[in-house]
């Protein structure tokens, strides 16, 4: 430990010793240790040298607002929390702080003299085994996603849930962040930033943020506040022969870390789709889900991807701005900051678009339940037919009818009549930009046809889950309702009926059709549906690895 005396000293030398010892650790005999090569790095807030077996990273000592790095005093603290952090997911990589001492005009790797700055001392991993690196050789699969996505899940809930970092979650937090990141933006809008792709990104994301308010409160009470990576993407995953390691998190501010685990996950599945990988994205979430009871992470994905794609915006912008770059350098940099807004911006539009829910199956499948859990997932409307019908006719939803198949409110025109409702009432909250579940049979094509059209009309997406289920499981079902069922009329005797009439979803294709098992556990039916909304969605939108037209639900 070092003493307070001497990091006084050093700070009342008010001396840059940084360009001096950078030209010391370029040389194989400043190290204690055999180096074969030393490669320098440099990012916005650090310089890296790489010798070989060990890596050094000294902490530049700049203000950029959300860090302070300016004094040794804090550089010295930051370096400790970064060896400390690290050790949470990664193993014999993170070894100690190291000084960097003074002594008769000489730099000394932890030997004589005065400490005048301070390095992090890591393992050197193989550059071959980091996931970016192995994804462009094809050599991630399924089985390595999943054993990445156990890892995080794991790790999310073994984090301290208290208090002071549930707060962090908080919508008026979430919300401070993201006027922050388009306030330190704005000056580079119409420079760096096309502005007015600066500007939807930024009106969508408050947008959604005011309109949502409820679901970002709701994940304090779940818990899913966590202290979390900060900075996970591919180039800080490596997949070595001792098991998985994950390195470089947020040690500089906890209100980076401290966060949803939806916002850390997203930032990795931005970074994959980024590199051109999002069908490993949809793979990662979908064995993240499987894995845990959080279906809000498809709800909240976009909005997370979104802010992850603007941050490295924000990055690259103020890596610009320092303007010690080359020509080659700034070119690059300046398009990857262009293709990141690119991607925040098309994940805006995504999230901001209503999808219609088309809850759909034979009588007694298990709609109603499913739509039911959809609206609370997605906290958006759901309308049932078999309600609309009877209130179109002046019948409470709990009576009985007593209609023949076919007959009274069940004929062909009293039907047409519902649907016809049912898709008015979607409307209505398809233009005030939400969307909306119907429950319905959709056995007849031509409904399906008319709700498809509707959805285009209102540039919405459409989804229709069939509710599928074994056939005596659901004569079943209908028998139990002789006793009596509040809403639908449909028993055990029309079932034959109901079978000829109906229609098979086969015209709808696999881009806006999902089927569900609804005899497995209704846990295991959402992830399966909410998974398949991605994946297909991902399908249909991301032509070339990358589609700007995702489904969201909003």
């Amino acid at each position: 430990m070092v003493s307070q005396a001497s990091l006084c000293l050093c700070s009342l030398m008010k001396m840059n010793h940084q360009d001096q010892i950078f030209g010391f650790m370029i040389r194989p005999e400043f190290y204690p240790h055999p180096v074969s090569s030393i490669e320098q790095r440099e990012t916005h807030i650090s310089h890296v040298f790489l010798t070989g077996d060990y890596v050094y990273k000294i902490k530049k000592p700049v203000n950029l607002d959300f860090l302070d790095f300016t004094t040794l005093e804090k550089r010295y603290y930051y370096c400790h929390q970064e060896v400390i952090l690290n050790k949470r997911l990664s193993h014999n990589v993170y070894f100690d702080v190291v000084p960097i001492n003074l002594k008769d005009g000489k730099y000394h790797l932890n030997g004589p003299g005065i400490p005048v700055e301070y390095a992090v001392k890591m393992r050197q991993l193989p550059e071959d085994r980091s996931m970016v690196r192995l994804l462009k050789r094809n050599k991630i699969n399924r089985v390595l996603i999943e054993e990445l996505a156990v890892i995080l899940s794991e790790f999310y809930v073994q984090g301290p849930s208290v208090e002071h970092i549930h707060s962090s979650g908080a919508w008026e937090t979430i919300l401070a962040n993201c006027e922050e990141n388009f306030q330190q933006t704005t000056m580079f809008a119409g420079e760096i930033l096309d502005e007015r792709i600066f500007q939807i990104v930024r009106s969508a994301t408050l947008s959604f943020l005011h309109r949502k308010k409820e679901l970002f409160d709701n994940r304090i009470k779940s818990k899913k506040i966590r202290d979390c990576h900060g900075d996970l993407r591919t180039g800080h995953i490596y997949f070595t022969d001792e098991g998985i390691q994950i390195i470089d998190c947020i040690e500089f501010n906890e209100r980076f870390r401290f966060q949803d685990v939806t916002s850390d996950l997203a930032f990795l599945a931005m970074d994959l789709d980024y590199e051109g990988f999002p069908q490993i994205a949809n793979y990662l979430l979908d064995d993240y889900a499987k894995h845990t009871e959080d279906p809000d992470i498809f709800v909240l994905i976009d909005f997370y991807k979104c802010y992850r794609a603007f941050v490295r915006c924000k990055v690259n912008c103020i890596r610009l701005q320092e303007g010690d770059l080359g020509k080659k350098e700034r070119t690059k940099l300046l398009r990857e900051t262009n293709k990141y807004l690119d991607f925040a911006y098309r994940y805006a539009v995504l999230f901001t678009r209503p999808t219609l829910w088309a809850v759909c199956g034979m009588p007694g499948s298990g709609k109603s339940t499913i739509s039911r859990e959809l609206s609370r997932i997605f906290r958006i409307k759901a309308f049932q037919s078999d309600v609309i019908r009877k209130e179109l006719f002046g019948i409470r939803p709990g009576d009985p009818s007593g209609m023949p198949f076919e007959a009274g409110i069940y004929s062909k025109s009293a039907s047409s009549l519902t649907y016809g409702r049912l898709l008015l009432l979607a409307q209505e909250e398809i233009e005030q930009g939400r969307s909306v579940i119907l429950d319905a049979t959709y056995g007849k094509q031509h409904d399906r046809v008319e709700a498809i059209r509707m959805a285009k009309d209102n540039e919405a997406n459409i989804v229709f889950v069939e509710c599928v289920l074994k056939e005596n499981v659901i004569k079943e079902r209908l028998l139990k309702r002789e006793a009596g069922y509040p809403v639908s009329d449909a028993r055990y005797h029309h079932y034959e009926d109901f079978k000829k009439r109906f229609e098979p979803l086969n015209e709808l294709g696999d881009e806006m059709h999902i089927r569900v098992d609804t005899e497995k556990p209704l846990e295991e039916c959402m992830e399966q549906i909410l998974a398949k909304d991605y994946y297909i969605a991902s399908l249909n939108t991301y032509p070339n690895n990358f589609r700007p037209k995702r489904r969201k639900d909003v």
